[in-house]
């Protein structure tokens, strides 16, 4: 008990020194709320993502869009992007302390930035558009309005997703470090314990869980608080989760410190990101664990195989090898931006006897973390970058011979689809049939697993080649089936006067790889957003009349279709509805 006492009084000191690093380098109070209601999260930076780490802060607006959205400090806007995923239309703007702020999933921009967005989108004839400006074009002072908030992009539902970016280095930093008005008087939530036999893969197990508790002394183990195992070479992870004040979200945590034996380990600290690192974030957390219906684990070790800018090494990688059968104490303390802090005190002991799961242990093909790599069989083969890797993966293969009408391969099953790659895998497979010459320019091949991923394939001499992020099934098809498109009304002159808009969704039996409509002979802009339905609102680029209009679809392997209708606008007055 007198050890806990000091080892608490410890961390918190700790705690303190550690929130005065890391907000020192940081302007307080130089950026003001985006929004003019108060400023409540959804989301906050360094939340665990499918594949990422979340870049900032996602902030409410009470389930509703076009709220006016402000400058948080003076400077220019220095780009803009209009996407149909990611952040749908955001602004980002330059400020001159050498720091950058970004305002996604936008409705409308300002109107002047408006009109000039929609004009270059007209020269450069696309929707989808990135643009760059001089400080001299759109200056904006703090709190000047800048756009209109939204739900476009790749969100789930409205709100303003805020970013504070490095401008030199294009890191993102932490927003929560800037002292922005996010009350939060709330420590974290510590919820389960896992522990993972660090002589092996974490890809060849499963963590053993332990379900935490919390007293008015800290959190302690739910069960016995030694923690006896048959590994002497251990590692921990960490469920947690942190809520700020009057708000109900579950957000992400900072940090987390590990100590064994009174001694810091190895710490992680969520303060600053750059997009090139975020998918590193599945070497952090237990992927396998995740995809398999899990939750996230977040690993109090570094992965071999992890160059990630999360971890801070203070003695070795977090790994913990017990050389003995005394009880050691293992400390692990979690901690928000605030300072708020939770602490887990536990006891860990090795029993000193062989684990005998691993007695006869069969021994596979391993992929090795920071090496270049390959899987090669019968006309198939799959050759991995170096860095693909974070820990060593067991292979396995599967071969299935049977042919659909359009499969040109058999289909290749290859190691587990719960086993993250940091890299794309080239894929090569030879055909199973002779191609007709027809199909050769017009074949795809597939990655299916959880979910379905398609790409356009090359030859490669005689293999069919393509690329892919993922283990799973891998096969082959020729295209040669063109994409579909809706009718917008009957008619061979179609009566739009009482719409409002022209909607088109195109349908394809793999991807949509380009849409085109003209209106007359020009191009028209139709929006794409969440990359599924292309809108045309009515504008003063549809004038009464009768007009032409002719769309072009394409889909990945260049099937193409072209529709053209004619269709007349007049004044309409809605009739009025009988009492």
């Amino acid at each position: 008990m007198y050890f806990l006492n000091l080892l608490l009084i410890f961390l918190t000191f700790f705690s303190l020194d550690l929130q005065s690093q890391t907000t020192k380098e940081y302007p307080r109070n130089f950026f003001r709320n985006p929004l003019a209601i108060p400023m409540q999260l959804s989301a906050n930076f360094g939340e665990l993502r499918s594949n990422h780490w979340h870049m900032g802060l996602d902030i409410r607006t009470n389930a509703k869009e076009n709220y006016r959205v402000y400058a948080a400090a003076d400077g220019y806007v220095a780009h803009i992007g209009v996407r149909p995923n990611s952040f749908g239309s955001f602004i980002i703007i330059n400020h001159a302390n050498g720091l950058s702020t970004l305002y996604g999933h936008l409705n409308e921009f300002f109107p002047e930035l408006e009109k000039y967005v929609i004009d270059q989108q007209y020269k450069k004839e696309s929707w989808a558009i990135e643009l760059d400006f001089t400080k001299e074009q759109f200056p904006v002072k703090k709190g000047e309005f800048i756009a209109f908030s939204g739900n476009t992009g790749g969100s789930l539902g409205p709100h303003l997703h805020f970013e504070i970016i490095d401008t030199k280095t294009e890191k993102r930093l932490n927003p929560l470090l800037f002292n922005l008005p996010v009350s939060d008087n709330i420590p974290p939530t510590l919820v389960r314990l896992a522990l993972y036999d660090r002589s092996k893969s974490v890809y060849e197990q499963s963590p053993e869980l332990t379900v935490l508790k919390k007293t008015s002394g800290g959190y302690m183990l739910s069960g016995s608080q030694v923690l006896t195992t048959d590994h002497n070479e251990i590692s921990f992870a960490i469920q947690a989760y942190d809520k700020s004040s009057g708000s109900g979200s579950r957000n992400g945590i900072y940090a987390a410190q590990l100590y064994f034996d009174g001694e810091e380990v190895v710490k992680f600290v969520l303060d600053s990101i750059d997009y090139d690192e975020t998918l590193y974030m599945n070497a952090h957390i237990d992927y396998k664990h995740d995809y398999n219906g899990g939750v996230y684990l977040q690993h109090l070790s570094k992965m071999p195989g992890d160059n990630g800018p999360v971890y801070k090494s203070v003695r070795g990688d977090g790994v913990i090898s017990l050389n003995d059968t005394a009880v050691h104490t293992v400390s692990i303390e979690v901690q928000d931006t605030k300072g708020n802090n939770s602490v887990l005190n536990f006891s860990v002991r090795y029993n000193g006897e062989e684990d005998p799961l691993m007695a006869g242990t069969s021994v596979r093909k391993k992929l090795k973390p920071g090496a270049l790599s390959d899987i090669i069989k019968p006309g198939f083969s799959m050759s991995f970058r170096e860095g693909t890797f974070y820990d060593e993966v067991p292979t396995s293969y599967l071969k299935n011979t049977t042919l659909s009408t359009y499969a040109l391969t058999a289909a290749h099953t290859v190691s587990d689809e719960s086993i993250p790659m940091h890299k794309r895998a080239v894929i090569r497979i030879k055909p199973d049939r002779n191609v007709p010459e027809g199909w050769k320019d017009k074949i795809v091949m597939t990655r299916t697993g959880k979910g379905t991923s398609v790409r356009k394939a090359s030859w490669d001499g005689e293999w069919i080649k393509a690329e892919f992020g993922d283990f799973g099934t891998f096969q082959a098809f020729a295209d040669i089936i063109p994409p579909s498109i809706n009718d917008p009304g009957r008619g061979d002159t179609i009566n739009l006067s009482a719409a409002s808009r022209i909607l088109f969704t195109p349908r394809d039996n793999y991807d949509i790889e380009s849409f085109r409509a003209e209106l007359d002979g020009n191009w028209l802009r139709f929006t794409n957003d969440k990359g599924k339905n292309w809108i045309y609102k009515f504008d003063d680029r549809c004038p009464y009349g009768v007009h032409e209009l002719k769309v072009k679809v394409a889909d990945i392997a260049g099937n193409t279709i072209t529709k053209t209708w004619w269709f007349r606008r007049e004044p309409y007055t809605p009739s009025k509805k009988r009492k």
